[in-house]
């Protein structure tokens, strides 16, 4: 596969999940589409690292990769706090977080 078909394939996961952002009221939808952008960065890292014949790309695709697990983990329990609060996962019901 060509640096063509990386910047693609990156270019179209981060349109979904900059979609999925702009347009979700869901937390949870929220995080699916925060980790979509994650993952575009990371095709990316691959597919450049690949095209210059080095391991940097891989290397800093795995660091990305834990702070996306830190990140899930810290928001699903920030999400179960907020559910056991307000009793709902929507974004329009969290207004009264707000300073």
């Amino acid at each position: 596969m060509s640096i063509t078909g990386y910047v693609i394939l990156s270019a179209l996961l981060f349109s979904v999940g900059l979609f999925g952002l702009i347009v979700r009221r869901n937390v949870i939808s929220l995080f699916f589409s925060l980790e979509l952008l994650l993952n575009s960065a990371n095709v990316l890292f691959v597919g450049f690292s690949k095209l210059y014949g080095n391991y940097y790309g891989e290397l800093f695709v795995f660091f990305v990769l834990a702070v996306a697990a830190a990140e899930a983990a810290v928001g699903l329990a920030i999400v179960v706090a907020l559910y056991r609060l307000k009793g709902s996962v929507n974004t329009e019901d969290y207004s009264s977080l707000r300073w």
